[in-house]
C-alpha cells in the first residue's frame, strides 16, 4: 500500500515517544489543492471502521477510504539537512506534489 522509509520511521517512533502516544498511529489524508495535492499528517489514537491499516516496522499508519487509492504506492520520507527538515511524500499517483517538499526526490525503493 505504502512505503514508509527506515529514517521516517525512526523519527515516528521519537515523536510518538516525546509526545507520550506510542500507541497512536500516523495518519495521512490526502486533501486537492490547484493542480496537486497536499498531505494532512497527524497523530491519531483510534481507527475508522473504512481506515486502510498499514504496520511498518511497529509504526502504524492509517490512510481514509478515500485517500487510500491515491497514495497506493506513494512513500514517506523524512529529511534532515542544512535546507529544510521534514516529511516528505512522493507520490507515483500525482503528476505534481504540491505540499510535499519532496520534488519527486525520496529515497524510498527507487522511486
Amino acid at each position: 500500500m505504502i512505503e514508509v522509509t527506515a529514517e521516517a520511521v525512526e523519527k515516528l517512533k521519537s515523536i510518538m515517544e516525546d509526545e507520550e502516544a506510542e500507541e497512536s498511529a500516523l495518519r495521512v489524508v490526502v486533501v486537492p489543492s490547484g493542480q496537486g495535492v497536499q498531505y494532512m499528517l497527524t497523530l491519531e489514537s483510534e481507527q475508522n471502521e473504512d481506515d486502510v491499516l498499514t504496520v511498518i516496522d511497529g509504526v502504524k499508519v492509517l490512510i481514509d477510504s478515500d485517500s487510500a487509492p491515491i497514495m497506493q504506492g506513494a512513500c514517506i520520507d523524512y529529511v534532515e539537512d542544512l535546507m529544510r527538515s521534514g516529511f516528505t511524500i512522493n507520490n507515483p499517483n500525482v503528476a505534481t506534489d504540491f505540499g510535499c517538499g519532496c520534488g519527486g526526490n525520496c529515497s524510498c525503493g527507487g522511486h
